[in-house]
């Protein structure tokens, strides 16, 4: 068997998942149809589809796309047995029933942001960094009944370094990711369909650490933490969804939200109640329960993004203010 004998459906929807279906298509490999999700509504009266950034590349190929809202519609079934896969690569997509993902004779695997049985769930990137990972990776396995529980394949690590944020870590674990499935499906080919993989471990020598979907609520910072917590929860939202906190005046102004992107942690202790807003010399400081981080990027409600310095110019009393 070669790479145009192995028939691939690919699976996906946001761009982390484009690098991976890029990787197969410029590696030669015989990627037969594509399943993304339907197109969504956009813009201010939802009045226009947008498509996902896995077909908008697939279309460009000339690959065949396949969309429909229930992964059990016939029609849809009709279509995906149509192309005969011998495999099925999915990446970022979402949860399959038995019927899709023991469709192919070789079975289909899931490429997964995290190392398995770690951070199982829709999040695993922001969770890790959250927590404070020095280290996280890639996983594929077998898809099975349950979420991010099938036998693992292969895995591949990826430091995580202190002051990185979502985006580096996006970034880095797309482009492994890539690499992971090609392993994967190269391993697959020199065994005429087997490969080696093994059961999750959950022996509970180490405990689990969850990846659930983040709401606007999760994002919320809570500055009663210590620093460290605090600062990391923040990189671990950082570009996106991003944390935020409420802005509040002593003379009881209009409450604001305040996004914060970034921030740097110091070795100030402090005593002052956690929220606390403090400015000095062009630099902006918030309390924490144990210290103070140095605030270095946000965005106040209605404005821009921008640095510590543009900020401090819109607010002269800023010690007027904390945040909650």
């Amino acid at each position: 068997m070669n790479k145009k004998d192995l028939r691939i459906i690919f699976m996906g929807t946001p761009e982390f998942a484009v690098e991976s279906l890029k990787a197969l298509v410029e590696g030669g490999y015989n990627v037969v149809a594509v399943v993304t999700q339907p197109d969504k509504p956009v813009g201010r009266h939802q009045d226009h589809l947008q498509p996902s950034a896995v077909k908008e590349y697939a279309l460009s190929k000339g690959l065949p796309v396949l969309q429909s809202e229930k992964m059990k519609n016939p029609d849809f079934l009709d279509q995906l047995r149509s192309y005969k896969a011998d495999l099925q690569v999915v990446v970022a997509f979402r949860m399959l029933p038995e019927v899709v993902w023991g469709m192919p004779r070789f079975g289909t695997f899931n490429v997964h942001a995290a190392l398995l049985p770690q951070y199982r769930g829709a999040a695993p990137i922001n969770w890790a960094i959250i927590n404070g990972e020095k280290e996280t990776g890639v996983t594929t396995f077998f898809l099975d009944k349950d979420i991010d529980t099938g036998r693992i394949i292969l895995q591949k690590k990826f430091p995580v370094p202190d002051d990185a944020d979502v985006e580096y870590v996006y970034d880095g674990l797309m482009r492994l990711g890539a690499q992971a499935a090609m392993e994967t499906i190269d391993r697959l080919i020199e065994g005429n369909g087997h490969v080696d993989s093994i059961p999750q471990s959950t022996d509970g020598t180490a405990p689990l650490h969850p990846a659930p979907k983040i709401f606007k609520e999760t994002c919320r910072i809570n500055w009663k933490q210590p620093s460290k917590k605090v600062y990391d929860f923040i990189r671990g939202l950082s570009p996106y969804p991003c944390a935020w906190t409420e802005m509040k005046s002593l003379d009881e102004s209009p409450t604001r939200t305040l996004k914060v992107y970034k921030t740097r942690k110091t070795d100030v202790k402090s005593n002052k109640t956690p929220g606390t807003m403090t400015a000095t010399k062009g630099r902006l400081f918030i309390s924490t329960s144990d210290g103070v981080l140095e605030i270095l990027e946000m965005q106040l409600s209605g404005k821009r993004r921008m640095d510590v310095h543009d900020f401090l110019n819109g607010f002269h009393d800023i010690e007027k203010y904390h945040v909650e």
